[in-house]
């Protein structure tokens, strides 16, 4: 007997992004070590601040043979300047990803050769100029230094710590 064909089951709901590309990427992660999205989607929820935000896990490598209680490694790929203290700090993203999961899922941290890219982090929006009375007053604070280096740059500072300090004031 031949079955006819049948129709793809609808579904009479809304459906979010992530399930509806959920069967596209579950074999890509698959490839990196992942049996779930769980790690990459609650990664800002399970790894401690700051490596929440400058750090994003790139593969989960079990050793070969069975999967033993030692848990596998996790690559990390981290933002240029953070890769030192993400290093020093792997025994405590470890201990933050398996206090997450419940049981010893990640036994070592390392970091990947792979150069971290954010993605679609908006940039921040350009600085507002400078009040002129503002900028005037810095200028004459530092006419009287000779060196025309320094001076621009004690310049810049001022005008930093002035912007940082106008928001306070309002």
């Amino acid at each position: 007997m031949v079955k006819p064909p049948t129709e793809p089951k609808r579904r009479n709901r809304a459906v979010s992004v992530a399930d509806a590309i959920a069967g596209a990427l579950d074999p890509v992660l698959k490839k990196r070590g992942f049996a779930s999205r769980d790690i990459l989607e609650h990664w800002h929820a399970m790894a401690p601040a700051p490596y929440n935000t400058v750090a994003i896990p790139d593969k989960l490598s079990w050793p070969r043979g069975e999967r033993s209680a030692d848990g596998a490694t996790l690559y990390l790929r981290c933002q240029p300047g953070h890769a030192l203290m993400l290093a020093h700090e792997a025994p405590a993203i470890a201990a933050a990803v398996n206090r997450y999961f419940g049981y010893v899922l990640v036994g070592q941290v390392r970091l990947s050769a792979e150069p971290f890219s954010s993605g679609s982090a908006g940039k921040a929006p350009p600085p507002p100029p400078p009040d002129p009375v503002v900028e005037a007053r810095i200028g004459a604070a530092v006419a009287g230094v000779e060196d025309e280096g320094v001076r621009e740059a004690l310049r810049m500072l001022g005008l930093q710590l002035a912007a940082q300090a106008e928001p306070k004031r309002k």
